[in-house]
């Protein structure tokens, strides 16, 4: 594939993530219900904005971290929820709703985003499945995958622990949270913080990219031209860590951005992973941004659907296809 073709495959996303972007801008209801294009007034536009920015933010942190987590396993079906975090951010919350409930003086852990809670219980797995997640002192692939599978199994034995715990409104909000949603109501400075980790986050991913393209190699291809597997598996991990825990607690658990978005930039740009990079965030920016355009679309009467149903409607027929094709086999 020429360079060309490369860089006028990325300008061609970058420009679908902006026309997706003036399109949800311009997504209106009027007060009937009726759907149509406005530009809209001033009193509003600003909850729209929040919803693009987000939504971009959250696609590039998925989709990064997917490409990292392939990376990291030599697994091209690798996301970035294999390592339990949707589990443990959804148990960080849950945990926050219960003292909240059970404590009036700890409302404030909730907030108004779930965001601290959920980066914690992220946080906090993202520790677990490391420090467990060796063997003979290296970070080992296979054992990262079985534990992460372990604890986020654990997480949800206890999410339905504390579900019995609160009263049946707060499970309401609790699997709301839990299907995913673009927050439009984020505070400025919450919103430039995770855009700064989305942004440093693709930063330091191109920077590792010609170590990730020797490393998918295999160990001893990557150690003959001289790269350090350990401290590589290291930095892939708490950076694809890092980058899922924050997308989860702005938004929820959304699955398979991470997994969609790395193949489809592939067939694009190819597998060279310093353009991988970008060219994968932009799919994710693409797919988030569609997502709640069609979220604000089917609006059945009780509020927009959740963006992670549509996501799952795509990413599911997608996994199937990969399995089908051969083009998930490691």
């Amino acid at each position: 594939m020429s360079e060309r073709r490369r860089m006028i495959s990325v300008v061609g996303l970058a420009v679908l993530v902006t026309a997706l972007a003036v399109l949800r801008l311009l997504i209106d209801r009027d007060p009937a219900g009726g759907l149509g294009l406005a530009w809209p007034e001033s009193s509003y536009a600003e909850f729209r904005v929040n919803s693009i920015l987000v939504a971009a933010i959250i696609g590039v942190a998925l989709a990064v971290s997917g490409v990292l987590l392939q990376a990291l396993l030599r697994n091209p079906l690798a996301s970035p929820f294999i390592l339990g975090l949707s589990s443990g951010a959804g148990l960080g919350v849950m945990v926050a709703m219960y003292l909240a409930y059970t404590f009036a003086s700890m409302e404030f852990l909730v907030g108004r985003t779930n965001a601290f809670p959920a980066l914690l219980g992220a946080l906090t797995v993202l520790a677990i499945v490391y420090g467990l997640g060796h063997r003979r002192g290296l970070l080992d692939p296979l054992s990262l995958v079985l534990i992460g599978v372990v604890i986020s199994a654990i997480c949800g034995a206890l999410i339905l622990f504390f579900q019995r715990l609160v009263p049946a409104g707060l499970r309401g909000d609790f699997m709301v949270w839990m299907m995913g949603h673009i927050p439009q109501g984020i505070d400025r400075g919450t919103m430039i913080l995770f855009g700064a980790m989305a942004g440093l986050g693709v930063f330091l991913a191109m920077s590792m990219g010609r170590a990730m393209d020797a490393a998918t190699l295999g160990e001893d291809e990557a150690r003959s031209v001289g790269l350090s597997v350990g401290p590589l598996r290291l930095g892939l991990f708490v950076l694809a860590g890092t980058l899922t825990a924050a997308s989860v607690a702005i938004a929820g658990p959304i699955a398979f951005v991470g997994l969609i978005s790395p193949h489809a930039a592939r067939l694009l740009i190819g597998p060279r992973h310093t353009l991988l990079v970008p060219a994968s965030a932009l799919v994710g920016a693409a797919l988030l941004i569609g997502a709640d355009c069609a979220s604000q679309v089917f609006d059945v009467g009780t509020g927009p659907m959740p963006v992670g149903v549509f996501t799952a409607l795509i990413g599911g027929p997608a996994f199937i296809w990969l399995l089908k094709t051969g083009r998930g086999q490691a």
